[in-house]
Parts: structure tokens; sequence; C-alpha cells
């Protein structure tokens, strides 16, 4: 499990230390700091970086826009960002206004404005919105990552690291390998997330990634999963079987 990973770009030293305390204060991983267009772009080409936040002016250039226009060029380094700037130039607004940021935020900012902007910038992104809850813990469903509320915390967990997921009701237990998480999304809409490859329905209230499988045993509809964890198999999903290879 990570914290999600911010790339902060902010050329005031002071500024930059004040928005990484109140990040992290919030349970976002500041991966990296940078203050010029090429440091920004170096991480964003070899680091794991999943939201920015970027100051339009850098050295007196506007080379926040510059970095958002490079990243629009690049679908494959895409990923959401948030102005946070003290221009209140309208020019400057139209212009960034082009690049599509996930939201633009004028210096002074509150807290709570951009701990939010953070989470509607990432539901935005993976075009589900109104899905992350402080209350409830919900989560974001994307190819490779849930981004999960967890307290005061957006976590990111490698769908890869799922073992299965169970139903109670409204909530769905997601079992990892290391943490169990609790969200509000029903049994069908998170299966409509995860790849059908790697992950099935044994019963109406299990869903199990095929790939942590230690054995199967039909005439018990028993799954034994990785780290002992057991999972029903029902007679109206046993045809589960017939996608999973197995030797004779």
């Amino acid at each position: 499990m990570e914290h999600l990973n911010v790339l902060l770009v902010e050329d005031n030293l002071q500024e930059q230390q004040a928005i990484k305390m109140l990040l992290e204060n919030n349970g976002l991983n500041v991966i990296a700091v940078a203050d010029t267009y090429r440091e920004a772009m170096n991480v964003i080409l070899h680091e794991n970086v999943d939201l920015l936040i970027l100051d339009i002016f850098l050295n007196e250039q506007p080379e926040g826009i510059t970095i958002a226009e490079t990243m629009c060029a690049m679908p494959e380094k895409q990923k959401p960002f948030i102005f946070l700037t003290s221009s209140q130039d309208r020019m400057i607004f139209e212009q960034a206004k082009l690049t599509k940021p996930y939201a633009y935020i004028v210096k002074p900012y509150n807290e709570l404005e951009l701990v939010y902007a953070v989470e509607q910038a990432i539901e935005r992104f993976y075009e589900q919105p109104n899905t992350i809850s402080i209350e409830d813990g919900n989560a974001v469903v994307g190819d490779e990552y849930l981004f999960i509320k967890k307290g005061k915390s957006l976590k990111k967990v490698h769908v890869s690291e799922i073992i299965y997921i169970e139903v109670e009701d409204k909530y769905c237990n997601i079992i990892t390998e290391k943490e169990k998480f609790v969200i509000l999304i029903s049994l069908i809409k998170i299966l409509d997330f995860l790849s059908t490859t790697k992950f099935c329905r044994t019963h109406r209230n299990f869903i199990i990634n095929t790939d942590k499988i230690v054995e199967i045993v039909p005439m018990d509809n028993f799954i034994l999963l990785e780290g002992n964890h057991k999972a029903t198999l029902s007679d109206k999903y046993k045809d589960m079987i017939k996608k999973i290879r197995t030797l004779r």
C-alpha cells in the first residue's frame, strides 16, 4: 500500500515547505519538489507520479503552463494536475485553462480547498465522480490501482495485491496482502472496473483474484487463497474453473 504520490512544482522555498507539510499532514506523499521545468519533467518521466500541483510562474516565467502543455502532448504520461498560483492575470488564466487543469486555485489558499481539489482531481481523472468520501472511506478504481480514503489518508492500493473482495450489505471488504479496506460500493460495480481475466465471481458475495488461488475443492464448494484466506465457490459460479489453466 502506498500513499498517493504528488509532484509539487513551486519555486518559493517558504511556499514549498508550507504546501509539502500540508499535503503530508493529510496523508499524501510528496514524491518530489521541483522548481524548474527541467526538474519537473525529469520527475514526470522517471518517477511514479499520481498528481501534480503546479505553480504557474517559475523564476518569473509561466513554466507551470509549459509543463501542463507538455504533459497534454504525452498521452502515456498524462496525470491530473492542479494550478496553485498567485497570479490573478486574466490572460494567464485563459492560457492555463486551455490545458484543462483539474482545478485552478489562487493563493492564499484554504487547506481544505486544496485537499478537496486533490480528491476531486483523482475522481475526475478516473471518471468516477463523488466516489471518495471522508466519512465512508470510498474508493476510486483505476486499471492498476485503487485510491481509497482511510482516515485522513488517500491510499493507493495495487490491484494485483488484492486477494479477494467480500460484500456485506452495501459495503465491500477488500482484502489485500497487508491490509483490509472497507468501501461503500456494490460488488457488481467494482467487478465492472476490475480485469475479468484476473478477477472472477465465485459466489454472490465473493470476487477473487485468480492469481492468488492455492487450491480449489469443487466438491466442497471451497477455494483456498494465499495467506490462508478462504472463499466460497457456489454451484452457480463453478464455470469459473474453466477459465483457469489446470494440469491434468
